[in-house]
């Protein structure tokens, strides 16, 4: 009797390991695509900006064309056109953004006459990338051109260096403003107010058109 029971027991075990294997078989390729499911959602989450907490813009955004107010300036922004250079025998392609402002001096404060730095724009070409400063400012074709307190409004451009097969449907460009204070409260520093600190106040968003120059 003793090994018949051995035999059973040892039966017994033969069948819940078949049964087991079974059932590992059936579920083993469930276990696969989860797998899978995990790994494809980790690369997603990893090429989109990672598991950071992605954070909203703190200024408000206008649609072209709009006038913002910016420290002493008042900045207008109507357009956005792509200039593209094809290649020649003598020079590679290249292209310009070219974004068209209408730039005011409205410094209330001290009435002084300045130029309406590129310091104070900026593009978002790329989002969670850093912005881009602009190649220069020029208004009647001078950079560096002195706008004047108390007249009218001048037509100034714009101009960022891009990649020649760059076609952005759509500009976004950060206007910045500096605030009129002191620096009272900081050791040695002047309790007189003046134009400094330079911070984002409003991004525009412009439909951008695409036009072909020759050299």
């Amino acid at each position: 009797m003793p090994p018949k029971i051995a035999a059973v027991e040892s039966l017994d075990d033969v069948i819940d390991a078949m049964i087991a294997d079974r059932v590992i078989h059936r579920h083993r390729r469930k276990w696969l695509i989860a797998a899978a499911l995990v790994v494809v959602l980790a690369l997603v989450i990893t090429f989109t900006g990672g598991w950071k907490e992605h954070q909203g813009r703190s200024v408000d955004t206008f649609d072209a064309p709009t006038t913002v107010k910016a420290g002493r300036f008042e900045v207008g922004v109507s357009a956005a056109t792509i200039v593209r250079t094809p290649k020649t025998d003598y020079s590679p392609a290249k292209a310009r953004l070219e974004v068209e402002l209408q730039l005011k001096n409205i410094d209330e404060e001290e009435r002084t006459s300045d130029d309406f730095s590129g310091e104070r724009l900026l593009w978002w070409i790329v989002p969670g990338k850093d912005p881009i400063k602009p190649a220069n400012v020029s208004c009647k074709g001078i950079i560096g051109y002195v706008l004047v307190f108390g007249l009218p409004a001048e037509k100034c451009v714009a101009k960022f260096d891009v990649s020649p097969n760059y076609k952005g449907e759509l500009t976004e460009v950060g206007v910045l403003a500096e605030s009129y204070d002191s620096d009272a409260g900081m050791l040695g520093a002047s309790e007189d107010p003046f134009w400094h600190n330079e911070t984002a106040v409003a991004v525009v968003r412009v439909p951008t058109k695409i036009t072909t120059e020759s050299e």
